[in-house]
């Protein structure tokens, strides 16, 4: 790993490359395995970009070598019916991982739905339960979501795997990345600091961070009077933006020009934390697929 204090100015940070260091190995531990690991995805109408989002999820899956279901259904449906669909998921032995692709049509309770899925499946780590443990700092039991999950590995990537010490900032307090990189971060003994839309100059507190992680969906929100001399960036927004040509780009919460020659290391968007969340996503399906053999391990009787 290399070292933070000696990383030039302006070094990007590569989440595809990344991100295929842990698809090869994800797909290397799939392989030793007595059972594929089955990952799910449920997608509800016909939104676009959820529509890519799961063809990717799906793809990779089927790359590293595992059962890979994609289910999909109309924007009309019934809460009871995806109810339905969730609970016999939870009930298949050759499934691992359920995700319902979010956001979800208005009839739809998002947070029933979320609490439907078996905790022991919840690869995406919404439910409460997961979010509890991780809470708790038990993250041996708790399924961390992936981006914030990718986040940490990328962190790690840069620093090394020591991240004791250094100084934090969070914009943005979302329960799917802001918290739950938060308490990744204060797991790792770091001081972590949360900014959001009511703290009073964000920008100060930011500017006093080693590590500055931006998830508040605010186009190009921090620039570089936001942000250390040295400083690492991890940007975590993907927002789509109108060029004067007509055209949509997308871009993240920082804006990218103006900081990279500020930050040591910081992220593309697109592809930066991207990649990483797929990856994550994968690794969390494999650790269920290993509980799930381990627990019957366990409860084979002896001489049966």
């Amino acid at each position: 790993m290399t070292a933070q204090s000696s990383l030039p100015n302006g070094r990007i940070i590569d989440g595809k490359a990344l991100a295929s260091t842990f698809f090869s190995e994800i797909k290397e531990a799939a392989s030793t395995l007595a059972v594929k690991p089955g990952l799910a995805v449920v997608l509800v109408g016909n939104d676009p970009a959820s529509g890519v989002y799961v063809r990717n999820k799906s793809a990779r899956a089927e790359e590293c070598g595992f059962e890979s279901r994609q289910i999909t259904m109309s924007s009309d449906v019934s809460e009871t019916k995806l109810l339905e669909v969730i609970h016999s998921l939870n009930r298949d032995p050759r499934i691992h991982g359920v995700l319902v692709q979010l956001p979800l049509p208005p009839q739809i309770n998002a947070k029933r739905v979320i609490e439907a899925i078996d905790p022991k499946k919840d690869v995406d780590g919404f439910h409460y339960v997961n979010a509890g443990r991780l809470a708790v700092g038990d993250l041996e039991a708790a399924f961390v979501p992936c981006t914030p999950r990718g986040v940490l590995a990328m962190l790690k990537h840069v620093i090394g795997p020591n991240l004791s010490g250094k100084h934090a900032v969070v914009v943005g307090r979302s329960n799917i990345v802001g918290k739950p990189v938060a308490a990744l971060l204060l797991a790792e003994n770091c001081s972590v600091s949360i900014v959001h839309s009511k703290t009073v100059n964000p920008e100060s507190i930011c500017r006093q961070a080693d590590i500055v992680v931006a998830a508040v969906g605010v186009p190009c929100l921090v620039h570089s009077s936001w942000i250390k001399e040295g400083a690492i960036v991890i940007d975590v927004g993907i927002n789509r933006v109108a060029t004067s040509a007509g055209d949509v780009r997308l871009v993240g919460d920082v804006d990218f020009e103006s900081v990279k020659d500020r930050a040591s290391a910081i992220t593309p968007v697109p592809g930066g934390v991207g990649p990483m969340t797929i990856a994550m996503l994968l690794r969390n399906t494999l650790d269920s697929a290993i509980a799930s053999l381990k627990q019957e391990n366990t409860e084979v009787v002896p001489g049966a």
